[in-house]
């Protein structure tokens, strides 16, 4: 976030900010997990010590906080070959967590840490943040997935990610899982889409429709000092030009590989139909932001639960019974990009309940035993 904000001269155009453009479809994950003590499951803030000992790996980073790890994927095709390729770095990964008498954990939030015990990562992009946000960048105790979807020309990116804006409320009904902070129930299912909105640059994004109109976003944020780097916009859907990707990063935290796989499918499905049908010269539907902003919060609010509105006519429906017709739909697109089984199993998470629903569960059952809800989403991960 820069000091200077006079470095860009008043009146100048906007830097044309290029796209690279993906010549194929294809999809990269990013995965972040907690450390947690293997005996009283608080957090750890030892990922400097665990990713030394994995050694230099494209596949491991570090995260804002000491306590976190983020695995991701190398330019995969589909879901099945993205969740092969986590496997196969978490696997090793995990050993050498537990060898350190830890676990691996992956929630929207953990149920009942203190976010002001946790320590922050030695960079100077954090420190920035934390420096210019003060309290509420203290408090991003989440973890989340983030979903690279490959798109072909900047043309196509601000039309793709506006519509994809209608599907927001599936993703994040489906994927909550942080209903507890600081001991406590939130009465949320995603108590983490609320809390990162608080960070001045994230939550939804614009309604841009042509790549110039983002360009002059930058150009703004940059000239006004906001902003240094585009990657500081922290929206919950973003393109990411120098991938030439759209990044889907709407998701808590995932427990487990086989909803993942589920999450990512159905993200790629979304994106690639949306991309074909604007090749077949279709105008792409949207909404009004204030029925977004609604929908997002409805979301967060009640989950699976939440009856959603689905048109700039102001019709309504439950969120699962329009997965229902979605999934139905979106089956040609997953069956030519071959994750027609991953796509399947969406249907699956909210058949047995999200994890936000299996978190109160185990609270209910375990007389409000937060140790034994991080004990259930340790146990979720296999591999």
């Amino acid at each position: 976030m820069s000091s200077h904000p006079s470095e860009l001269a008043a009146g100048s155009r906007p830097l044309r900010i290029d796209f690279k453009g993906s010549a194929r479809q294809t999809i990269g994950v990013e995965w972040e997990f907690a450390l947690v003590d293997a005996v009283t499951r608080e957090l750890s803030n030892e990922a400097g010590a665990v990713i030394a000992e994995i050694g230099e790996s494209p596949r491991v980073h570090k995260e804002l906080l000491r306590n976190t790890v983020e695995v991701v994927t190398g330019i995969c095709e589909n879901s099945r070959a993205a969740m092969d390729d986590l496997r196969a770095t978490l696997a090793p990964a995990r050993r050498i967590v537990r060898a350190r008498g830890m676990e691996l954990f992956c929630a929207g939030t953990h149920p009942f840490a203190k976010w002001s015990a946790e320590q922050l990562t030695d960079a100077p992009r954090y420190a920035e943040l934390i420096k210019r946000t003060q309290w509420w960048g203290r408090q991003m105790l989440i973890w989340g997935v983030h979903v690279h979807v490959g798109v072909s020309s900047a043309h196509k990116v601000m039309p793709i990610i506006t519509s994809l804006l209608n599907q927001y409320p599936h993703l994040l009904a489906l994927s909550a899982s942080s209903p507890f902070w600081d001991g406590g129930d939130t009465g949320y299912a995603s108590n983490r889409a609320m809390m990162f909105q608080q960070l001045p640059t994230a939550g939804l994004p614009f309604h841009f429709q042509e790549w110039s109109q983002f360009e002059q976003f930058v150009h703004d944020q940059k000239k006004t000092g906001i902003i240094d780097h585009m990657n500081e916009i922290r929206w919950d859907i973003r393109p990411s030009p120098h991938l030439g990707t759209i990044e889907v990063r709407i998701f808590d935290g995932v427990s487990n590989i086989a909803e993942l796989g589920a999450l990512v499918a159905l993200t790629h499905c979304l994106i690639v139909d949306l991309d074909r049908r604007l090749d077949a010269g279709e105008h792409l539907p949207t909404m009004p932001p204030w029925h977004v902003q609604e929908n997002k919060w409805r979301a967060a609010r009640y989950g699976l639960d939440a009856v959603i509105i689905l048109d700039e006519d102001s019709n309504e429906r439950l969120v699962t019974e329009d997965l229902d017709e979605l999934l139905n739909r979106l089956e040609p697109v997953a069956a030519s990009l071959g994750c027609a089984d991953e796509l399947a199993q969406v249907a699956d998470i909210y058949a047995r309940g999200a994890s936000y629903q299996r978190q109160r569960r185990v609270a209910e059952d375990t007389d409000g035993d937060l140790v034994a809800v991080v004990d259930s989403l340790i146990a979720e991960l296999e591999l």
